[in-house]
């Protein structure tokens, strides 16, 4: 029997009956086992239609996900009521996004409609959390992760491992929903991660952990333990030190008799039910290398046993991992509220895969997973609906691993006509992807951008004053008038030059326009302040013309550079190929050419 018959007031989730629903048909030959797929992919797009598209049945052996929710909002404004009419403007692109509206409304029916366990904890949630209103935030977080994780679910090998990366807030309700698809028995742990030492919340316990929730897909998993740093007090305890370093004194003797160990060596007993921990041709090698300490007499001491700091492993990590943490000063710190430290990617990745396995983060962010993945000899596969996102893992991983790096981008622009597409689907993206294509930093709130889509700094000489670009993207129809605003624009935030990007290309009068807004002198030569670049040149190579004294982009600030842990590339599906330098372009795309940088001695062109 169909779902679809049950009792399930439609109106309150938002559509006026099931006829509403309209489901999308994919190309069947672009997805699952038929999917094309190379080793370490960048995917920029809706992680649930990539998911579909182009991950293979059964491919990836770890999952991480950190899905963002509300990360800045309060408790109780999470569950406030919504009606599907409130605004998006103003949302970053870091930010989080999903609200209760007619897309989430749609998904839920979907979702309920093809029944079984997944479909009984949603219908459950409604009614629980609704309460009567047409939906709020958290219903809309947990209606949208629902086929995403059954698509997690799907591409994960059966020796394949999952960790959800959560608060408090929405834990036990995620754990449902995993329960839902994994099955109860598969769930293995709910790890407690430490994030900071304290945390001021008024009138209630200071709130300073997150929690992992770890599920394996089957009964045999991919673990490998790993063990945690030493805490204050276990440190505490080497508090000797010798020519070798810091040490603590272990016991050199065990419990119960042993007619071989229960004797007397070299004038010491063990005790009439303890024996030693080796037996004497150990001993004397420990003796000879002096790991013992000694009495005053010169006879071993019982509890002499000297184990050096430096050849620890510390503890085996426990589901409490208080010793990971991302200091505010820390260098990989890229400037994202909710950037994870690369410690915590390493251990997971670590403990649930091996070299040369593969590694999702469906929600990749600033990389944090891509990075820890490549230092660790992982191939990786990352997804991001920012255009911001992914320029900046492209180019951090270009910057932090120099020429060891090799990797595809893919559902970024590389011809005028998936730049159009982009345009039309998504302008505030459209802005952003041009942006980060000259080197800017991207304005990242939507909404009023008061002409301002981008911005370069750049130095001049060797002060500490930095002289600043502007960059204004249309992706419409280009009009005279943009011109003239961009130049007041340019005179409002006393900025030396303005670039206006544009897929059409300027009219003469635009052209003469801009010529007429002068120059800027640097000791590098002229530049126009006024300059106009199509898409198309820009696609071409084209970049901004401006001082450059340094050779390098000081705009977007960059992790810093790591010596590569990866001396070959691994193929995931391939049996052979040809390893490029780089960003690699799926079949039939040709890597787009870097922007021109002048020498020190040459003005640009």
């Amino acid at each position: 029997m169909s779902i679809l018959l049950w009792d399930l007031d439609w109106p309150l989730v938002g559509l006026a009956s099931p006829s509403g629903l309209h489901y999308r048909v994919p190309d069947t030959a672009s997805i699952g086992a038929n999917a094309y797929m190379a080793d370490n992919i960048l995917y920029y797009g809706d992680n649930l239609d990539v998911l579909r598209r182009f991950i293979k049945d059964e491919s990836v052996d770890l999952v991480y996900l950190d899905p963002p929710f509300n990360s800045n909002q309060t408790y109780n404004v999470l569950f406030a009521a919504k009606d599907g009419t409130e605004a998006a403007a103003q949302i970053e692109a870091f930010e989080d996004t999903w609200h209760w509206d007619a897309a989430a409304a749609r998904t839920f029916a979907e979702t309920v409609e093809r029944a079984g366990p997944v479909a009984d904890v949603l219908l459950a949630f409604h009614k629980f959390l609704a309460a009567g209103d047409k939906g709020n935030d958290m219903l809309a977080y947990l209606t949208m992760m629902a086929p995403r994780l059954v698509e997690l679910h799907r591409v994960l090998k059966p020796t394949g491992s999952l960790y959800l990366h959560c608060d408090p807030t929405a834990s036990h309700y995620l754990k449902l929903l995993l329960d839902a698809v994994f099955g109860v028995e598969r769930f293995q742990n709910e790890i407690v991660w430490k994030r900071t030492s304290a945390h001021n919340d008024p009138k209630r316990f200071g709130r300073i952990g997150d929690r992992l929730l770890f599920y394996a897909k089957g009964k045999t998993k991919t673990f490998n333990p790993v063990m945690g740093e030493l805490s204050p007090q276990q440190l505490a305890r080497y508090k000797y030190e010798d020519e070798h370093g810091r040490f603590k004194a272990e016991q050199l003797t065990a419990p119960h008799y042993s007619p071989t160990r229960t004797i007397e060596w070299r004038g010491v007993h063990p005790g009439g039910n303890r024996q030693w921990r080796f037996g004497t041709d150990e001993l004397e090698r420990l003796y000879a290398e002096g790991r013992i300490l000694l009495q005053r007499d010169g006879r071993p001491r019982k509890d002499g046993l000297k184990e050096y700091l430096h050849e620890s492993e510390g503890a085996p990590a426990q589901d409490i991992w208080p010793d990971i943490v991302l200091g505010p000063t820390a260098g990989e710190r890229l400037g994202y509220q909710t950037q994870k430290p690369r410690a915590l990617l390493e251990r997971i990745i670590s403990a649930s895969s091996n070299q040369g396995d593969v590694v999702l983060d469906p929600f990749c962010g600033c990389g944090t997973t891509v990075f820890a993945a490549k230092q660790l000899k992982r191939r990786w596969i990352g997804i991001d609906i920012t255009i911001h996102a992914v320029a900046l893992i492209e180019k951090s991983l270009r910057e932090t691993f120099t020429n060891s790096v090799v990797f595809e981008t893919r559902g970024v622009p590389t011809t005028m006509e998936e730049a159009v597409a982009l345009a039309e689907r998504d302008k505030f993206q459209f802005q952003l992807w041009a942006a980060y294509r000259l080197g800017a930093r991207g304005e990242e709130k939507k909404g009023a951008d008061r002409g301002i889509d981008g911005r370069i700094l750049f130095r001049v000489d060797d002060s500490a004053d930095f002289r600043e670009i502007i960059i204004s993207v249309k992706g419409g129809t280009l009009k005279a008038t943009d011109v003239r605003d961009l130049r007041g624009v340019m005179e409002r935030e006393k900025a030396d030059i303005g670039v206006l990007v544009s897929l059409d290309t300027p009219s003469r009068q635009m052209r003469a326009e801009a010529a007429s807004a002068g120059i800027f002198k640097s000791p590098w030569g002229s530049h126009p302040r006024l300059q106009l670049v199509t898409v198309e040149e820009m696609l071409a190579g084209q970049g901004i013309d401006y001082p450059r004294t340094t050779g390098a982009n000081v705009t977007l600030k960059t992790a810093p550079r790591l010596a590569s842990k990866e001396s070959e590339k691994l193929h995931l599906f391939e049996d052979s190929s040809e390893p490029d330098v780089g960003s690699k372009r799926p079949p039939g795309q040709e890597q787009l050419p870097r922007i021109r940088r002048p020498s020190r001695n040459k003005r640009a062109r």
